[in-house]
């Protein structure tokens, strides 16, 4: 699993006025909690870069005052007009106790119904799961292969050892629907039969 390292001071002053002037430097002001004390700090606002803007799940190695914190990116606070990053929660990794984790969900595999005309729909991206640190994972692969026209995979067919998944288990994560061109074919199919049964019937009475 991926890990950026974050190299951040303490902050020893809390007030309105030091939090505008460090943002004012180009500071995005922090805090890691969960551990046995909070730790406010700040750290130049491209060190946060790689983990912000990512679609990939990673933690985070904190470096503060010679020590290093292994974090989880818990809360995000963006400026609504200028839209920077003005703030950033961290959770800490603590080895005997469980975290809350957003894990993206990746699909492999061609299903059946796809190589039948069908169109892969994602309905999630992510699932949200319980468990130690150590099993954290970058990802929750997902085999499709076996996905036929009209089906749904969902949360409840996901099995992970150590990770308890917290969605509701029947909320459908993935589905292989109808194509236009398919269900035009299907129409013009069940049109054409009757009108095949007509003629035969006529054909029989002649």
């Amino acid at each position: 699993m991926k890990t950026v390292t974050i190299e951040g001071q303490i902050r020893s002053d809390l007030g309105k006025k030091a939090t505008r002037d460090l943002r004012k430097q180009g500071m995005v002001p922090a805090v890691i909690y969960g551990g046995k004390e909070n730790i406010h700090f700040y750290a130049p606002a491209l060190s946060f870069r790689s983990i912000v803007y990512t679609p990939d799940f990673m933690t985070a190695a904190i470096k503060v005052e010679g020590k290093t914190y292994p974090c989880l990116l818990k809360d995000l606070q963006f400026n609504p007009v200028t839209d920077e990053l003005t703030h950033v929660d961290f959770q800490e990794l603590i080895e005997d106790r469980k975290v809350i984790a957003h894990l993206p969900l990746k699909f492999n595999g061609l299903a059946i119904g796809m190589r039948e005309g069908g169109r892969f729909e994602t309905k999630m991206k992510h699932l949200k799961v319980r468990t130690y640190p150590k099993y954290l994972v970058e990802n929750i692969e997902v085999d499709i292969t076996n996905l036929k026209l009209n089906e749904n995979i969902r949360v409840e067919d996901i099995h992970r050892d150590n990770l308890e998944i917290m969605n509701a288990p029947r909320q459908p994560i993935a589905s292989i629907v109808l194509t236009r061109a398919l269900k035009q074919a299907e129409s013009s199919g069940e049109a054409a039969a009757p009108a095949a049964e007509a003629e035969a019937e006529e054909a029989t009475a002649e």
